[in-house]
């Protein structure tokens, strides 16, 4: 929506200087853009995934750019976004303005394909590993990778000490190309928790303590008041998420009785451009996996692998999360999806 400001340009308003490189994947054209939304400068691909890391096109399109110049780099994207980031830090010596730097790499989205050197170290490392799951180990071992040389940058500027860095996925890894998810149930594209519960990272020298970890329940839409806190920014519109800055700083979390939603639109056979959705509050979640399946009832806490369904034990938990759900169904509904 154009009337909400996105967290660049929250942060412009304290003085930022922002930037985004890699997968943007939230408009192709004008005014949904990353440089008409709040990016001073954007070096990326508009679209959502590559069909090939190499020649970065989509259906035949390429959507790669700098600012709004189409360019045509050489290389794996991966490499591409790493060496803009590094190249974007170095360049912030020359200014004293704080900045905030966005990359999003396409790795490990499908196609599953790492430079072949990087498959190499990984088959002769692991041995008897299949091929699958070698190329996905090296294609997130090789964004690894990347990371290092960006947090390197950050060391060697002088910025490292004064920077926080979060890291996090988006989903829960791909089973059918190689991916595990540990005992969780199911992956990515599912509301379980092998699809939606995901790793996150955050360092901040001198205010994050090394080494400490936290159970707080958190959702990435959190990250967006977390940072406009961490720079002292105000948020002037209503949003969903809760700055989780007390958990990152030892203090409070956020209230862990909230209610998260999640939910998933498709097309084709699977989805028929309904929804799959679930509802999460304390260790209760509800859950539809399908538009054509019943809800299912889970207490993570004594269940965390969704084994037992309590929809038929637990009514009145059903009922009041069945509630909350058709509200939220409702509400999203009102959102154009394509």
């Amino acid at each position: 929506a154009q009337n909400i400001e996105l967290l660049p340009e929250k942060l412009r308003h304290r003085g930022y200087h922002t930037a985004m490189m890699g997968k943007w994947h939230l408009g192709l054209n004008a005014p949904q853009r990353p440089v008409d939304r709040g990016f001073d400068h954007f070096e990326g691909f508009l679209g959502d995934m590559m069909d090939d890391y190499y020649n970065h096109r989509r259906h035949g399109i390429n959507y790669m750019r700098r600012g709004e110049e189409v360019i045509h780099p050489e290389g794996h994207a991966s490499d591409l976004f790493t060496d803009w980031a590094v190249h974007y830090i170095d360049s912030r010596t020359v200014s004293t303005a704080p900045f905030f730097l966005y990359l999003a790499y396409n790795a490990p989205h499908t196609p599953i394909q790492p430079p072949e050197e990087w498959v190499t170290k990984v088959q002769q490392r692991e041995g008897d590993i299949d091929e699958a799951r070698a190329k996905l180990v090296a294609l997130i071992e090789h964004m690894d990778h990347g990371i290092g040389k960006v947090m390197m940058a950050l060391k060697e500027n002088g910025f490292y000490d004064n920077t926080l860095v979060v890291f996090v996925s988006d989903n829960g890894g791909q089973l059918n190309v190689g991916a595990r998810n540990g005992p969780l149930r199911d992956g990515k594209g599912t509301v379980y928790e092998g699809g939606i519960r995901v790793p996150a990272i955050a360092s901040w020298p001198g205010n994050i303590a090394p080494g400490t970890t936290s159970d707080a329940l958190l959702t990435t839409m959190d990250i967006y008041p977390t940072l406009l806190e961490a720079a002292r920014a105000r948020i002037t519109q209503f949003i969903d998420g809760t700055s989780f800055l007390g958990s990152l700083l030892g203090g409070p979390d956020p209230d862990p009785t909230r209610l998260l939603f999640f939910s998933r639109r498709e097309g084709g056979l699977r989805f028929g451009g309904k929804t799959i959705e679930a509802v999460r509050q304390g260790p209760w979640k509800l859950l539809q996996n399908s538009p054509y399946a019943p809800l299912e009832l889970y207490n993570l806490e004594r269940d965390p692998l969704e084994t037992t369904d309590l929809s038929s034990t637990e009514p009145d938990v059903f009922r009041r999360l069945a509630a909350e759900l058709r509200q939220y169904v409702q509400e999203a509904g009102s959102v154009p999806w394509q």
